[in-house]
Parts: C-alpha cells; sequence; structure tokens
C-alpha cells in the first residue's frame, strides 16, 4: 500500500444522554475521525477517541489533532506499507500519544483488509460470528435512578452491566442493583476513583459478588494494585494502566489484577490490541474490549478485536442508539439476543453517513 492522502475531521457527536464518571459529565463525543486514501483509490477510516480535556490519559483531540498533522500522517505519507505491523517502526520516535497512532493503525487495518477483500475481523485472525455485549452506565443521582436504568438495559437484553463508581456512590448504589437483579453479570468501574487507603470501602464490595472492579486506583499504578488485589476476593480488571505490551507483561509479573480491559484506541490500535491479547491467552488471563464512548468507526474495530481468541467475557461494544440519536456508520450497530453481528463485508464492514459527519464536524483538514 502506498497512502497518498489523509483527512481529519473533529466531530463533536451529541449523546443521548449525559454520560457521568469520577471524572466528570460528558453531553457529546468529540472524537477526530480519519480518513485515509491509497494510490487506487482505495479508503480506509480509523477514529481518534481522545477526549476534549487530558482527563483520561494525557492527550485531548486538540493535541492528537495537531500530532497527526504534523508528526504522524507525515511519517506515512507516500511510503510503502506491506502490512499494518510496520507503523510500529515508522511511530517508533514518537513515545506514547496512543489514541492518535490508533486513528491511524486502524485505518490502516481497515485499508489492508479492503484491499485483500477481507472483513477485518478476518484480516487479523478472529473467529467469531457473533460478539458478546456489555453496557456502561454512568454514575447516577440516586440508587433508585441506578436500578431503572439497569432495569431498562436488562430487558433491552445485555448480558453484562457495568457501573461507574466513586467514593460515597459505590456500595449503596452497587447493593441496590445486586438486591434487585441477583444473578446479573454486574461490574464495577471506578476510574481511578480510589486509594489503597481506601482499602476498606473496597473490600466492602466482596460481598456483592461482582464480576469485577474495574481500575479502582491510580492511571499510572501496577504496584498498588498487586497490593489490592492480594486482600480481595473480587478480581480487578485494569483499564489505564495498560497502555502497551510492556504494561500488560508487568501486570502479569506482580500480579495487579485478574482481568485485563482491551481497549484499542487506548492501547495504539489493533496491532497492539492483538500483541496483548496473544499475551493473556497464553497465561490463561481472561480479556474484555473496552470502550471509550467511540463512534461507528471506533465501534467496529472493537467488534473486529473481540472476535480474537481469549476475549471470554461481554464486552463494551453497545448498540449505536445506546449512545447516539443518529452514528456515523450505515448501517448502526444493532443489538440481538445480547451480541452483536460481526461484519461481513470487507474492511470494518460499515458505510459512513457523511450527512451526518457533515452536520457533526467542527473543523477538516486534507493533506
Amino acid at each position: 500500500m502506498k497512502i497518498t492522502s489523509a483527512d481529519l475531521y473533529k466531530i463533536d457527536l451529541p449523546l443521548r444522554f449525559s454520560f457521568a464518571t469520577s471524572g466528570g459529565r460528558l453531553a457529546s463525543k468529540d472524537f477526530i475521525l480519519l480518513s485515509l486514501t491509497d494510490e487506487d483509490g482505495e479508503t480506509g477510516y480509523g477514529e481518534c477517541s481522545a477526549f476534549a480535556s487530558p482527563f483520561y490519559t494525557e492527550e485531548f483531540r486538540d493535541s492528537a489533532f495537531l500530532l497527526l498533522k504534523d508528526f504522524l500522517l507525515p511519517a506515512i505519507l507516500n511510503q510503502e506499507i506491506a502490512t499494518p505491523d510496520q507503523l510500529q517502526d515508522l511511530f517508533s520516535g514518537i513515545r506514547r500519544n496512543n489514541m492518535a497512532k490508533a486513528a491511524i493503525d486502524t485505518a490502516v487495518w481497515d485499508l489492508f483488509a479492503k484491499k485483500n477483500h477481507q472483513s477485518l475481523a478476518t484480516a487479523i485472525g478472529g473467529n467469531k460470528k457473533q460478539v458478546l455485549a456489555g453496557v456502561s452506565i454512568g454514575i447516577q443521582s440516586s440508587p433508585d435512578q441506578l436500578i431503572a436504568k439497569v432495569r431498562r438495559y436488562v430487558r433491552a437484553g445485555y448480558r453484562r452491566v457495568k457501573v461507574k463508581i466513586k467514593p460515597n456512590a459505590d456500595y449503596e448504589y452497587l447493593k441496590a442493583v445486586r438486591d434487585q437483579f441477583p444473578d446479573l453479570m454486574l461490574m464495577a468501574d471506578a476510574n481511578s476513583a480510589y486509594r489503597l487507603s481506601d482499602l476498606a470501602k473496597l473490600k466492602r464490595l466482596d460481598e456483592l459478588h461482582l464480576l469485577m472492579i474495574e481500575q479502582p486506583l491510580e492511571a499510572d499504578d501496577l504496584l498498588h494494585h498487586a497490593a489490592l488485589q492480594r486482600e480481595l476476593t473480587t478480581p480487578i480488571c485494569l483499564d489505564e494502566s495498560i497502555n502497551s505490551l510492556a504494561d500488560a507483561k508487568a501486570f502479569l509479573q506482580l500480579g495487579s489484577g485478574r482481568i485485563l480491559n482491551i481497549k484499542v484506541g487506548r492501547v495504539g490500535g489493533l496491532t497492539v490490541a492483538r500483541q496483548i491479547q496473544a499475551l493473556a491467552v497464553k497465561n490463561k488471563i481472561d480479556c474484555w474490549c473496552g470502550g471509550m464512548l467511540g463512534s461507528g468507526v471506533a465501534r467496529a474495530a472493537d467488534i473486529a478485536a473481540a472476535t480474537l481468541p481469549g476475549y471470554t467475557l461481554p464486552n463494551d461494544i453497545s448498540a449505536s442508539s445506546r449512545y447516539f440519536d443518529q452514528d456515523i456508520i450505515t448501517p448502526e450497530i444493532d443489538l440481538h439476543d445480547g451480541k452483536i453481528a460481526v461484519p461481513t463485508k470487507s474492511g470494518i464492514g460499515f458505510d459512513l453517513d457523511w450527512a451526518v459527519i457533515h452536520r457533526h464536524t467542527v473543523e477538516q483538514l486534507s493533506l
């Protein structure tokens, strides 16, 4: 492949409902859509999921836009690229900034799959026709409001429910859900809202038989999570702490948890996600694919990743209608009996809805 042009779109896509985490409240998903076109006129699409502010990682949308424009895209334009794995070498001089790198990596994988007349899932080595879907619920104002939200999504067919928590919106909220839904596959996501000094609060959650507690402690920590896991019967799952294959190896060596959330955007794309998945399979660690409130383009890459062996738990891949009145893809992603069908068309398997894209684009750049 030789990529000859690139287009960047800053998009503010309104959410159907505001989404609250321990880091704040979101009313829209602000992201970057990337389009890469090769010398034969074939086009691949990727998404940079960096938020408007750097509350999740050091990246934010404006910084990623500049990095893509000034460094990452110039490194690949008019270069011969045999496989997407080659991007690792091309980007070796640029540290971190994984969400910006992921936009290019997934777009190149989409292009690679289309050139080979394969679905994205097939191109990366996936082996599933459907993937299990879970849903993520933001912090609610009361346990009763949370129960109402959970009931709605259970009736919609979601197999696993993730509830965002923070101090003073944790045990009582989760217990109310567990009392109403004793058999529900229920998990909590703290987004680093706790410290090791909160051990007593976190140990209390063991009573609720949760599937896992996701990222309870600091985003850059592995040692404290290892100490915490020794004290808990509930498995710890790490998210923000796992940004690379090296992080995943350290997680295993230290015993920092028992489950891995592999987010395509957070680790730098499908290439690194595959590496972490292979390590997890080798070491019999359960995995699932996390989301970033992404549009259908990011969600298509997540669906492909979740088809890989080792993704044993329901994923944060929900129907388009969970978050958006209108997604940027057609057809939109649907849920059937708690599962999402894996597209069989070449590449990401969806067409883009350019009317929706242009309506919500706030800045565009062509290179």
